[in-house]
């Protein structure tokens, strides 16, 4: 997990090595996975390079979304294996984003081709079935990019008696990372399972998981993650 060092200045590269992370951030024994707005507005209604998905899903990352979705259905695996909480994330339908904010963002229109019929339109915000909610987990709506704006997360979490809280989603520049700088400063311990998140740039991307790794999070791969939830011991009935 270390595609931002190609993204890095010769200085950025010098600095590192001296103020660099020295070590990684020890995740705790009672986490809670956090799925972040895995829609299909996020990724399209079928799998296509992002050039053409975005022609009817402006806001779609394409194929590494498709591929960081296939990865975040094996960690699901792992975490209903392990009985770990999981909460899904989406944007609230009642609290729709600031329609000015969002007009002034490009010259795009970031709804989907009216063109497409009404019932592939009306996926926009529904979960990816490839990573859909089982029956009795937890699907939260949030007013603001943070998973914890607007919603009971936080005292979910507490409920839990969690200590740490794993990351995945799109985007990474944006709900990903709000949601990982609301964790922390709530005092867990935080994981971004950083092939598990997709965004539009990967400039974005790839910064993105620098800051959080540097600031804010451990980073780790899928098959990390996967090994991380295999070890604990069972902790939640």
């Amino acid at each position: 997990m270390d595609g931002w060092m190609s993204f890095l200045t010769e200085q950025d590269r010098r600095h590192l090595e001296i103020w660099g992370k020295a070590e990684s951030d020890a995740l705790g024994s009672r986490p809670v996975l956090v799925v972040v707005d895995v829609y299909y507005a996020s990724v399209g209604h079928e799998r296509r390079p992002m050039e053409e998905s975005v022609k009817d899903w402006p806001m779609s990352c394409g194929l590494e979304g498709w591929a960081a979705i296939d990865r975040i259905a094996i960690l699901l695996a792992a975490a209903r294996k392990k009985k770990i909480p999981i909460v899904f994330i989406r944007n609230s339908e009642t609290f729709p984003a600031d329609p000015l904010r969002v007009a002034q963002r490009g010259s795009r229109p970031r709804i989907p081709n009216p063109d497409l019929p009404a019932e592939i339109r009306a996926l926009k915000n529904e979960i990816v079935k490839e990573v859909a909610p089982l029956p009795g987990e937890l699907i939260l709506e949030k007013a603001a990019p943070s998973a914890f704006s607007g919603t009971p997360l936080l005292q979910y979490l507490q409920m839990n008696n969690a200590d740490t809280v794993l990351v995945v989603g799109e985007s990474t520049s944006g709900c990903v990372r709000a949601s990982v700088v609301d964790a922390q400063t709530n005092r867990y311990r935080v994981g971004v399972v950083g092939d598990c998140c997709y965004d539009r740039f990967q400039a974005s991307h790839w910064i993105s998981l620098f800051d959080m790794h540097q600031k804010y999070a451990e980073v780790i791969a899928c098959d990390q993650a996967v090994r991380y939830l295999n070890e604990l011991i069972s902790v939640y009935p």
